[in-house]
Protein backbone atom coordinates (compact mmCIF):
# COMPACT_ATOMS: atom_id res chain seq x y z
CA UNK A 1 0.00 0.00 0.00
CA UNK A 2 2.96 2.73 0.61
CA UNK A 3 4.39 1.41 -2.80
CA UNK A 4 1.16 2.10 -4.59
CA UNK A 5 0.27 5.85 -2.80
CA UNK A 6 3.72 7.03 -3.27
CA UNK A 7 3.18 6.14 -7.55
CA UNK A 8 0.12 7.72 -7.36
CA UNK A 9 1.79 10.85 -5.98
CA UNK A 10 4.78 10.69 -8.60
CA UNK A 11 2.55 10.81 -11.51
CA UNK A 12 0.65 14.00 -10.20
CA UNK A 13 2.15 16.97 -11.86
CA UNK A 14 5.14 18.89 -9.98
CA UNK A 15 3.92 21.19 -7.43
CA UNK A 16 0.32 19.68 -7.39
CA UNK A 17 -0.93 18.81 -4.21
CA UNK A 18 -4.59 17.33 -4.16
CA UNK A 19 -7.30 20.29 -2.98
CA UNK A 20 -8.88 19.44 0.23
CA UNK A 21 -11.35 22.62 -0.47
CA UNK A 22 -12.27 20.58 -3.65
CA UNK A 23 -12.96 17.23 -1.78
CA UNK A 24 -15.13 18.69 1.03
CA UNK A 25 -17.16 20.82 -1.83
CA UNK A 26 -17.55 17.26 -3.43
CA UNK A 27 -18.43 15.32 -0.36
CA UNK A 28 -20.93 17.72 1.09
CA UNK A 29 -24.40 17.73 -0.39
CA UNK A 30 -26.17 20.49 -2.27
CA UNK A 31 -29.55 20.30 -0.23
CA UNK A 32 -30.57 19.31 2.64
CA UNK A 33 -32.28 16.43 2.96
CA UNK A 34 -33.65 13.65 5.70
CA UNK A 35 -31.27 11.62 6.90
CA UNK A 36 -33.68 8.02 7.13
CA UNK A 37 -36.52 7.28 5.55
CA UNK A 38 -39.30 7.60 8.50
CA UNK A 39 -37.70 11.21 8.12
CA UNK A 40 -38.48 11.63 4.27
CA UNK A 41 -42.01 10.14 5.09
CA UNK A 42 -42.80 12.33 7.53
CA UNK A 43 -42.08 15.13 5.53
CA UNK A 44 -44.50 14.42 2.79
CA UNK A 45 -47.42 16.35 2.76
CA UNK A 46 -50.21 13.45 2.92
CA UNK A 47 -48.49 11.78 5.90
CA UNK A 48 -50.91 13.11 8.76
CA UNK A 49 -53.83 11.92 6.53
CA UNK A 50 -52.35 8.41 5.90
CA UNK A 51 -51.08 8.39 9.45
CA UNK A 52 -54.55 8.69 11.19
CA UNK A 53 -56.51 6.44 8.68
CA UNK A 54 -53.81 3.49 9.92
CA UNK A 55 -54.22 4.01 13.06
CA UNK A 56 -57.90 4.18 13.08
CA UNK A 57 -57.92 0.74 10.76
CA UNK A 58 -55.88 -1.00 13.31
CA UNK A 59 -57.41 0.23 16.24
CA UNK A 60 -60.96 -0.41 14.78
CA UNK A 61 -59.66 -3.96 14.05
CA UNK A 62 -58.12 -4.57 17.18
CA UNK A 63 -60.96 -3.31 18.88
CA UNK A 64 -63.52 -5.95 16.90
CA UNK A 65 -61.09 -8.90 17.50
CA UNK A 66 -60.70 -8.47 21.36
CA UNK A 67 -64.58 -7.77 21.77
CA UNK A 68 -65.07 -11.20 19.57
CA UNK A 69 -62.21 -12.98 22.15
CA UNK A 70 -64.03 -11.20 25.27
CA UNK A 71 -67.44 -11.50 24.92
CA UNK A 72 -68.41 -15.14 23.87
CA UNK A 73 -69.24 -16.70 27.15
CA UNK A 74 -71.42 -13.81 27.85
CA UNK A 75 -73.14 -13.61 24.43
CA UNK A 76 -73.89 -17.25 25.29
CA UNK A 77 -75.40 -17.04 28.65
CA UNK A 78 -77.80 -14.04 27.86
CA UNK A 79 -78.74 -14.97 24.18
CA UNK A 80 -77.69 -18.53 23.17
CA UNK A 81 -75.46 -17.29 20.49
CA UNK A 82 -72.02 -16.93 21.17
CA UNK A 83 -71.92 -14.13 18.13
CA UNK A 84 -74.62 -11.68 19.21
CA UNK A 85 -72.49 -8.88 21.25
CA UNK A 86 -70.11 -9.21 18.15
CA UNK A 87 -72.44 -8.97 15.91
CA UNK A 88 -74.11 -5.89 17.12
CA UNK A 89 -70.58 -4.52 17.54
CA UNK A 90 -69.82 -5.23 14.13
CA UNK A 91 -72.86 -2.91 12.63
CA UNK A 92 -72.25 -0.18 14.96
CA UNK A 93 -68.48 0.01 13.18
CA UNK A 94 -70.38 -0.16 9.97
CA UNK A 95 -72.30 2.76 11.56
CA UNK A 96 -69.01 4.04 12.69
CA UNK A 97 -67.20 3.85 9.30
CA UNK A 98 -70.08 5.02 7.40
CA UNK A 99 -70.21 8.21 9.20
CA UNK A 100 -65.95 8.12 8.77
CA UNK A 101 -66.53 8.60 5.29
CA UNK A 102 -69.58 11.47 5.56
CA UNK A 103 -67.32 13.21 7.70
CA UNK A 104 -63.99 12.85 5.53
CA UNK A 105 -65.94 14.67 2.68
CA UNK A 106 -68.03 17.32 4.30
CA UNK A 107 -67.20 20.49 3.42
CA UNK A 108 -65.68 22.40 6.69
CA UNK A 109 -68.16 25.17 5.57
CA UNK A 110 -71.27 22.94 6.13
CA UNK A 111 -69.94 21.16 9.71
CA UNK A 112 -69.82 24.87 11.08
CA UNK A 113 -73.09 25.35 9.67
CA UNK A 114 -74.50 22.49 11.21
CA UNK A 115 -72.71 23.01 14.35
CA UNK A 116 -75.63 24.54 17.08
CA UNK A 117 -78.61 23.22 15.50
CA UNK A 118 -76.63 19.55 16.06
CA UNK A 119 -75.97 20.63 19.60
CA UNK A 120 -79.92 22.03 19.98
CA UNK A 121 -81.36 18.29 18.98
CA UNK A 122 -78.66 16.44 21.40
CA UNK A 123 -80.23 18.61 24.17
CA UNK A 124 -83.77 17.63 22.96
CA UNK A 125 -82.32 13.84 23.18
CA UNK A 126 -80.94 14.83 26.58
CA UNK A 127 -84.35 15.72 27.69
CA UNK A 128 -86.38 12.82 25.91
CA UNK A 129 -84.38 10.03 27.61
CA UNK A 130 -85.06 11.00 30.68
CA UNK A 131 -89.08 10.73 30.49
CA UNK A 132 -90.01 7.29 31.95
CA UNK A 133 -91.36 5.59 29.05
CA UNK A 134 -89.04 6.35 26.40
CA UNK A 135 -85.32 6.19 28.26
CA UNK A 136 -84.62 2.93 29.40
CA UNK A 137 -82.40 2.02 32.94
CA UNK A 138 -79.30 0.25 32.10
CA UNK A 139 -76.64 -0.38 35.31
CA UNK A 140 -78.28 2.42 37.21
CA UNK A 141 -78.69 4.97 34.83
CA UNK A 142 -81.76 6.02 32.57
CA UNK A 143 -79.79 6.63 29.65
CA UNK A 144 -80.50 4.76 26.94
CA UNK A 145 -82.90 4.72 23.79
CA UNK A 146 -83.79 0.85 22.99
CA UNK A 147 -85.37 0.46 19.32
CA UNK A 148 -85.54 -2.80 17.62
CA UNK A 149 -82.37 -4.42 20.12
CA UNK A 150 -80.15 -1.41 19.29
CA UNK A 151 -79.37 0.38 22.10
CA UNK A 152 -78.27 4.03 21.65
CA UNK A 153 -76.88 6.87 24.42
CA UNK A 154 -77.78 10.01 23.38
CA UNK A 155 -74.86 11.55 26.23
CA UNK A 156 -72.18 10.50 23.48
CA UNK A 157 -73.75 12.25 20.77
CA UNK A 158 -74.22 15.52 22.98
CA UNK A 159 -70.70 14.97 23.73
CA UNK A 160 -69.30 15.04 19.61
CA UNK A 161 -72.21 18.06 19.00
CA UNK A 162 -70.63 20.38 22.03
CA UNK A 163 -67.16 19.58 20.54
CA UNK A 164 -67.83 20.68 17.50
CA UNK A 165 -70.16 23.54 17.86
CA UNK A 166 -67.51 24.94 20.63
CA UNK A 167 -64.71 24.77 18.54
CA UNK A 168 -66.83 26.93 15.88
CA UNK A 169 -67.96 29.32 18.48
CA UNK A 170 -64.49 29.85 19.57
CA UNK A 171 -62.89 29.47 16.30
CA UNK A 172 -65.46 32.58 14.92
CA UNK A 173 -64.34 34.77 17.68
CA UNK A 174 -60.54 34.31 16.99
CA UNK A 175 -58.73 32.34 19.19
CA UNK A 176 -55.80 34.59 20.05
CA UNK A 177 -57.56 37.84 20.82
CA UNK A 178 -60.95 36.91 21.97
CA UNK A 179 -61.91 38.40 25.42
CA UNK A 180 -62.89 36.15 28.56
CA UNK A 181 -66.33 37.04 28.71
CA UNK A 182 -66.34 36.14 24.84
CA UNK A 183 -64.87 32.88 25.52
CA UNK A 184 -67.18 31.69 28.34
CA UNK A 185 -70.19 32.99 27.33
CA UNK A 186 -72.70 30.98 25.60
CA UNK A 187 -70.32 28.25 25.88
CA UNK A 188 -70.20 27.83 30.10
CA UNK A 189 -74.17 28.04 30.42
CA UNK A 190 -74.74 25.70 27.16
CA UNK A 191 -72.02 23.05 29.40
CA UNK A 192 -73.73 23.19 32.30
CA UNK A 193 -77.28 22.55 30.59
CA UNK A 194 -75.97 19.44 28.93
CA UNK A 195 -73.99 18.52 32.16
CA UNK A 196 -77.21 18.67 34.58
CA UNK A 197 -79.20 16.83 32.42
CA UNK A 198 -76.34 14.14 32.25
CA UNK A 199 -76.48 14.03 35.77
CA UNK A 200 -79.99 14.09 36.30
CA UNK A 201 -79.37 10.21 34.40
CA UNK A 202 -77.38 9.92 36.33
CA UNK A 203 -73.47 8.98 34.48
CA UNK A 204 -70.33 10.12 36.18
CA UNK A 205 -68.49 8.62 33.21
CA UNK A 206 -70.15 10.98 30.90
CA UNK A 207 -69.82 13.99 33.01
CA UNK A 208 -66.66 13.34 33.49
CA UNK A 209 -65.85 13.25 30.01
CA UNK A 210 -68.09 16.19 28.91
CA UNK A 211 -65.99 17.92 31.74
CA UNK A 212 -62.58 17.03 29.29
CA UNK A 213 -64.05 18.10 26.32
CA UNK A 214 -64.86 21.60 27.89
CA UNK A 215 -61.53 22.24 29.74
CA UNK A 216 -59.90 20.73 26.12
CA UNK A 217 -61.66 24.27 24.10
CA UNK A 218 -61.10 26.46 27.17
CA UNK A 219 -57.50 25.55 27.40
CA UNK A 220 -56.38 25.35 23.46
CA UNK A 221 -58.56 28.67 22.97
CA UNK A 222 -56.09 30.61 25.17
CA UNK A 223 -57.58 30.60 28.67
CA UNK A 224 -56.47 32.49 31.21
CA UNK A 225 -53.99 30.13 33.31
CA UNK A 226 -55.78 31.32 36.73
CA UNK A 227 -59.06 30.98 35.36
CA UNK A 228 -58.24 27.18 34.07
CA UNK A 229 -56.90 26.13 37.14
CA UNK A 230 -59.63 27.10 38.65
CA UNK A 231 -62.19 25.73 36.88
CA UNK A 232 -60.25 22.59 36.42
CA UNK A 233 -60.23 22.45 40.24
CA UNK A 234 -63.90 23.26 40.61
CA UNK A 235 -64.92 20.19 37.87
CA UNK A 236 -62.71 18.00 39.90
CA UNK A 237 -64.35 19.03 43.37
CA UNK A 238 -67.77 18.70 41.30
CA UNK A 239 -66.84 15.12 40.35
CA UNK A 240 -65.56 14.09 43.88
CA UNK A 241 -69.37 15.65 45.46
CA UNK A 242 -70.52 13.51 42.97
CA UNK A 243 -68.79 10.26 43.29
CA UNK A 244 -69.22 9.83 46.99
CA UNK A 245 -73.44 10.96 47.16
CA UNK A 246 -74.61 7.91 45.91
CA UNK A 247 -74.36 4.60 47.37
CA UNK A 248 -73.10 2.65 44.42
CA UNK A 249 -70.02 5.36 43.38
CA UNK A 250 -69.28 5.68 47.10
CA UNK A 251 -69.28 2.33 47.47
CA UNK A 252 -66.33 2.03 44.22
CA UNK A 253 -64.26 4.87 45.88
CA UNK A 254 -64.07 2.89 49.14
CA UNK A 255 -63.09 -0.08 47.41
CA UNK A 256 -60.47 2.23 45.89
CA UNK A 257 -59.13 3.53 49.13
CA UNK A 258 -58.99 -0.02 50.28
CA UNK A 259 -59.40 -2.64 48.01
CA UNK A 260 -59.60 -5.66 50.68
CA UNK A 261 -62.48 -4.21 52.51
CA UNK A 262 -65.72 -5.98 50.09
CA UNK A 263 -63.62 -8.10 48.20
CA UNK A 264 -66.39 -10.22 47.52
CA UNK A 265 -68.69 -7.05 47.17
CA UNK A 266 -67.66 -3.71 45.23
CA UNK A 267 -64.15 -4.40 44.96
CA UNK A 268 -64.40 -7.65 43.13
CA UNK A 269 -64.86 -6.53 39.97
CA UNK A 270 -61.16 -4.48 40.12
CA UNK A 271 -59.42 -7.21 41.81
CA UNK A 272 -60.49 -9.89 38.93
CA UNK A 273 -59.25 -7.33 36.59
CA UNK A 274 -56.04 -6.81 38.20
CA UNK A 275 -55.57 -10.89 38.79
CA UNK A 276 -56.24 -11.28 34.99
CA UNK A 277 -53.43 -9.12 34.09
CA UNK A 278 -51.15 -11.05 36.84
CA UNK A 279 -52.34 -14.24 34.75
CA UNK A 280 -51.28 -13.01 31.16
CA UNK A 281 -47.45 -12.38 32.11
CA UNK A 282 -44.78 -10.85 29.62
CA UNK A 283 -46.55 -12.91 26.31
CA UNK A 284 -49.94 -13.57 27.53
CA UNK A 285 -52.08 -17.01 27.46
CA UNK A 286 -52.75 -16.54 23.76
CA UNK A 287 -55.52 -15.03 21.97
CA UNK A 288 -58.93 -16.31 22.96
CA UNK A 289 -57.29 -18.37 25.88
CA UNK A 290 -57.49 -16.35 28.83
CA UNK A 291 -60.04 -17.77 32.12
CA UNK A 292 -61.33 -14.24 33.51
CA UNK A 293 -64.08 -13.49 30.69
CA UNK A 294 -65.53 -17.17 32.12
CA UNK A 295 -68.12 -15.18 34.38
CA UNK A 296 -64.86 -14.64 36.69
CA UNK A 297 -64.73 -10.75 35.57
CA UNK A 298 -67.71 -8.88 34.99
CA UNK A 299 -68.07 -6.68 31.92
CA UNK A 300 -64.89 -8.14 30.38
CA UNK A 301 -66.18 -7.19 26.96
CA UNK A 302 -67.19 -3.87 28.15
CA UNK A 303 -65.59 -1.63 30.54
CA UNK A 304 -62.64 -4.25 31.52
CA UNK A 305 -61.69 -5.19 28.23
CA UNK A 306 -58.44 -4.19 28.82
CA UNK A 307 -57.94 -6.81 31.30
CA UNK A 308 -58.87 -9.45 28.58
CA UNK A 309 -55.64 -8.05 26.60
CA UNK A 310 -53.17 -7.99 29.06
CA UNK A 311 -54.26 -11.76 30.08
CA UNK A 312 -54.61 -12.78 26.24
CA UNK A 313 -51.91 -10.66 24.57
CA UNK A 314 -50.36 -10.37 27.86
CA UNK A 315 -47.16 -7.05 28.91
CA UNK A 316 -46.38 -6.98 24.84
CA UNK A 317 -50.04 -6.62 23.65
CA UNK A 318 -50.95 -4.41 26.21
CA UNK A 319 -47.71 -1.81 25.79
CA UNK A 320 -48.31 -2.09 22.21
CA UNK A 321 -52.04 -1.36 22.25
CA UNK A 322 -50.96 1.85 24.43
CA UNK A 323 -47.96 2.67 22.23
CA UNK A 324 -50.87 2.40 19.32
CA UNK A 325 -52.56 5.15 21.15
CA UNK A 326 -49.34 7.31 21.61
CA UNK A 327 -48.93 6.85 18.07
CA UNK A 328 -52.86 8.50 18.07
CA UNK A 329 -51.75 11.04 20.13
CA UNK A 330 -48.81 12.36 17.77
CA UNK A 331 -51.37 12.16 14.89
CA UNK A 332 -53.73 14.35 16.05
CA UNK A 333 -51.32 16.84 17.80
CA UNK A 334 -49.45 17.12 14.28
CA UNK A 335 -52.78 18.16 12.35
CA UNK A 336 -53.38 20.17 15.26
CA UNK A 337 -50.51 22.12 14.88
CA UNK A 338 -50.32 21.97 11.02
CA UNK A 339 -53.86 23.18 10.45
CA UNK A 340 -53.82 26.73 9.09
CA UNK A 341 -57.98 26.99 10.33
CA UNK A 342 -58.49 27.82 13.65
CA UNK A 343 -61.64 26.13 13.85
CA UNK A 344 -59.91 22.17 12.88
CA UNK A 345 -56.82 23.18 15.10
CA UNK A 346 -59.18 23.42 18.11
CA UNK A 347 -61.31 20.86 17.56
CA UNK A 348 -58.73 18.27 16.35
CA UNK A 349 -56.58 18.85 19.77
CA UNK A 350 -59.82 18.83 21.53
CA UNK A 351 -61.03 15.57 19.89
CA UNK A 352 -57.65 14.43 20.89
CA UNK A 353 -57.37 15.42 24.31
CA UNK A 354 -60.32 13.95 24.85
CA UNK A 355 -59.63 10.28 23.67
CA UNK A 356 -56.19 9.96 24.91
CA UNK A 357 -58.57 11.44 28.64
CA UNK A 358 -60.67 8.27 27.90
CA UNK A 359 -58.08 6.20 27.66
CA UNK A 360 -55.94 7.32 31.15
CA UNK A 361 -58.89 6.62 33.28
CA UNK A 362 -60.42 3.84 31.42
CA UNK A 363 -56.62 1.75 31.98
CA UNK A 364 -56.21 3.71 34.77
CA UNK A 365 -59.36 2.35 37.01
CA UNK A 366 -58.40 -1.68 35.16
CA UNK A 367 -54.91 -1.20 36.61
CA UNK A 368 -56.04 0.40 40.00
CA UNK A 369 -55.00 3.73 39.83
CA UNK A 370 -58.06 5.63 39.72
CA UNK A 371 -61.88 4.67 40.95
CA UNK A 372 -64.54 2.55 38.48
CA UNK A 373 -66.31 5.39 36.48
CA UNK A 374 -67.72 3.11 33.41
CA UNK A 375 -66.17 5.00 30.48
CA UNK A 376 -65.27 2.69 28.02
CA UNK A 377 -62.00 2.17 26.00
CA UNK A 378 -62.28 3.79 22.26
CA UNK A 379 -62.36 1.57 19.24
CA UNK A 380 -61.73 -1.55 21.72
CA UNK A 381 -64.75 -2.05 24.17
CA UNK A 382 -68.03 -3.48 23.20
CA UNK A 383 -70.19 0.05 23.07
CA UNK A 384 -72.09 1.01 19.52
CA UNK A 385 -72.48 4.73 20.21
CA UNK A 386 -69.30 5.05 21.49
CA UNK A 387 -67.18 3.17 18.79
CA UNK A 388 -69.98 5.18 16.24
CA UNK A 389 -69.08 8.79 17.31
CA UNK A 390 -65.64 7.77 18.06
CA UNK A 391 -65.21 6.84 14.40
CA UNK A 392 -66.96 10.06 13.09
CA UNK A 393 -64.44 11.97 15.04
CA UNK A 394 -61.58 10.27 13.82
CA UNK A 395 -63.47 10.83 9.95
CA UNK A 396 -63.02 15.04 11.01
CA UNK A 397 -59.25 14.83 11.63
CA UNK A 398 -59.04 12.81 9.18
CA UNK A 399 -60.76 15.53 7.05
CA UNK A 400 -58.64 18.20 8.75
CA UNK A 401 -55.50 16.21 7.49
CA UNK A 402 -56.49 16.87 3.62
CA UNK A 403 -56.74 20.00 4.88
CA UNK A 404 -53.17 20.92 6.30
CA UNK A 405 -51.54 23.99 3.84
CA UNK A 406 -49.04 21.30 2.34
CA UNK A 407 -52.17 19.04 1.46
CA UNK A 408 -53.89 21.21 -0.02
CA UNK A 409 -51.02 22.84 -2.18
CA UNK A 410 -49.98 19.23 -3.32
CA UNK A 411 -53.63 17.60 -3.76
CA UNK A 412 -54.90 20.97 -5.94
CA UNK A 413 -51.53 20.90 -8.02
CA UNK A 414 -52.47 17.09 -9.68
CA UNK A 415 -50.26 15.12 -7.04
CA UNK A 416 -51.25 11.48 -7.32
CA UNK A 417 -51.81 10.18 -3.93
CA UNK A 418 -53.25 6.23 -3.82
CA UNK A 419 -55.43 6.81 -0.85
CA UNK A 420 -57.69 9.84 -2.22
CA UNK A 421 -57.63 8.22 -5.43
CA UNK A 422 -59.44 5.15 -3.69
CA UNK A 423 -61.75 6.59 -1.61
CA UNK A 424 -63.12 8.77 -4.54
CA UNK A 425 -62.30 12.21 -1.85
CA UNK A 426 -63.32 15.81 -3.59
CA UNK A 427 -59.85 18.37 -3.66
CA UNK A 428 -59.68 20.49 -0.53
CA UNK A 429 -60.57 24.06 -0.24
CA UNK A 430 -58.32 26.31 0.93
CA UNK A 431 -58.23 27.97 4.06
CA UNK A 432 -60.38 31.55 3.58
CA UNK A 433 -60.74 33.81 6.39
CA UNK A 434 -64.67 35.38 6.68
CA UNK A 435 -65.09 38.88 5.70
CA UNK A 436 -66.08 39.22 9.44
CA UNK A 437 -62.77 37.67 11.08
CA UNK A 438 -60.65 39.76 8.41
CA UNK A 439 -62.62 42.96 9.63
CA UNK A 440 -62.31 42.80 13.27
CA UNK A 441 -58.56 41.63 12.74
CA UNK A 442 -57.82 44.99 10.28
CA UNK A 443 -59.83 46.97 13.44
CA UNK A 444 -57.80 45.33 16.05
CA UNK A 445 -54.01 45.27 14.57
CA UNK A 446 -54.54 48.86 12.65
CA UNK A 447 -51.69 50.92 14.09
CA UNK A 448 -52.74 54.60 15.34
CA UNK A 449 -51.84 57.16 12.60
CA UNK A 450 -50.73 60.26 12.18
CA UNK A 451 -54.36 61.66 11.80
CA UNK A 452 -56.22 59.71 14.23
CA UNK A 453 -53.26 60.83 16.63
CA UNK A 454 -53.98 64.18 15.75
CA UNK A 455 -57.69 63.80 16.05
CA UNK A 456 -56.66 62.24 19.52
CA UNK A 457 -54.94 64.79 20.44
CA UNK A 458 -57.07 67.73 19.60
CA UNK A 459 -60.26 66.06 21.31
CA UNK A 460 -58.13 65.65 24.58
CA UNK A 461 -57.01 69.16 24.40
CA UNK A 462 -60.60 70.80 24.02
CA UNK A 463 -61.95 68.41 26.95
CA UNK A 464 -59.03 69.72 29.18
CA UNK A 465 -59.74 73.19 28.05
CA UNK A 466 -63.47 72.54 28.81
CA UNK A 467 -62.66 70.95 32.08
CA UNK A 468 -60.70 74.23 32.99
CA UNK A 469 -61.74 77.05 35.30
CA UNK A 470 -62.85 80.13 32.84
CA UNK A 471 -61.72 82.78 35.53
CA UNK A 472 -58.13 81.22 35.62
CA UNK A 473 -55.22 83.63 33.80
CA UNK A 474 -52.98 81.42 31.74
CA UNK A 475 -49.48 81.87 33.37
CA UNK A 476 -46.96 84.05 31.85
CA UNK A 477 -44.24 82.10 30.03
CA UNK A 478 -40.95 82.58 31.24
CA UNK A 479 -38.56 84.29 29.06
CA UNK A 480 -35.28 82.75 28.03
CA UNK A 481 -31.59 83.68 28.04
CA UNK A 482 -31.00 83.49 24.52
CA UNK A 483 -34.34 85.99 24.34
CA UNK A 484 -33.16 88.37 26.81
CA UNK A 485 -30.05 88.61 24.94
CA UNK A 486 -31.18 89.11 21.62
CA UNK A 487 -34.05 91.62 22.84
CA UNK A 488 -30.96 93.80 24.64
CA UNK A 489 -29.04 94.16 21.36
CA UNK A 490 -32.17 94.81 19.53
CA UNK A 491 -33.07 98.03 21.86
CA UNK A 492 -30.13 100.37 20.43
CA UNK A 493 -31.76 100.42 16.59
CA UNK A 494 -35.64 101.36 18.13
CA UNK A 495 -34.45 104.19 20.14
CA UNK A 496 -32.89 105.60 17.49
CA UNK A 497 -35.94 105.87 15.62
CA UNK A 498 -37.29 107.23 18.45
CA UNK A 499 -35.15 110.11 18.60
CA UNK A 500 -35.55 110.79 14.78
CA UNK A 501 -39.55 110.18 14.79
CA UNK A 502 -40.34 111.80 11.35
CA UNK A 503 -42.85 110.89 9.06
CA UNK A 504 -39.64 110.25 6.82
CA UNK A 505 -37.91 107.92 8.56
CA UNK A 506 -40.49 105.54 7.78
CA UNK A 507 -39.29 105.57 4.45
CA UNK A 508 -35.64 105.83 5.01
CA UNK A 509 -36.20 102.96 8.01
CA UNK A 510 -37.21 100.58 4.76
CA UNK A 511 -34.23 101.46 2.47
CA UNK A 512 -31.87 103.47 4.12
CA UNK A 513 -29.58 103.54 6.97
CA UNK A 514 -31.88 102.35 9.95
CA UNK A 515 -32.96 99.53 7.65
CA UNK A 516 -29.47 98.05 7.48
CA UNK A 517 -28.55 98.08 10.95
CA UNK A 518 -31.60 96.70 11.93
CA UNK A 519 -31.34 93.92 10.24
CA UNK A 520 -28.01 93.22 10.89
CA UNK A 521 -28.73 93.77 14.88
CA UNK A 522 -31.00 91.09 14.08
CA UNK A 523 -29.06 88.14 12.36
CA UNK A 524 -26.35 89.13 15.67
CA UNK A 525 -29.76 88.36 17.72
CA UNK A 526 -30.22 85.03 15.83
CA UNK A 527 -26.57 84.42 15.90
CA UNK A 528 -26.24 84.68 19.42
CA UNK A 529 -29.47 82.59 19.71
CA UNK A 530 -28.30 79.57 17.83
CA UNK A 531 -25.05 80.32 20.14
CA UNK A 532 -26.80 79.98 23.57
CA UNK A 533 -28.92 77.22 22.16
CA UNK A 534 -25.73 75.29 21.68
CA UNK A 535 -24.00 75.94 25.18
CA UNK A 536 -26.97 75.35 27.20
CA UNK A 537 -28.66 73.09 24.85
Amino acid sequence: MPALLSRLRSRMPFGRQPDPAAEDTATVPATAVPRTRVGAWLSRPMTSFHLIIAVASLLTTLGLTMVLSASGVYSYDADGSPWAVFGKQVLWTLVGLIAFYIALRMPISLMRRLAFPGFALTIVLLVLVLVPGIGKVANGSRGWFVVGGFSMQPSEVAKIAFAIWGAHLLASRRLERATLKEMLFPLIPAAVLALTLILLQPDLGQTVSLGIILLGLLWYAGLPLRVFVSSLVLVIVTAAVLAMSAGYRSARVQSWLDPSADAQGSGYQARQARFALANGGIFGDGLGQGTAKWNYLPNAHNDFIFAIIGEELGFVGAVGLLLLFGLFAYTGTRIARRSADPFLRLLTATTTLWILGQVFINVGYVVGLLPVTGLQLPLISAGGTSTATTLLMMGIMANAARHEPEAVAALRAGRDDRMNRLLRLPLPEPYVPTRLETARDRLRSRPKGPVDAKTSKTAKAAKDKKKAPANKKPKPQPRTRAKADSARKAQPGRDGRRRTGHAGDRRVGTTGHHGGRQSQQSQQGRRARSLEGQRYG
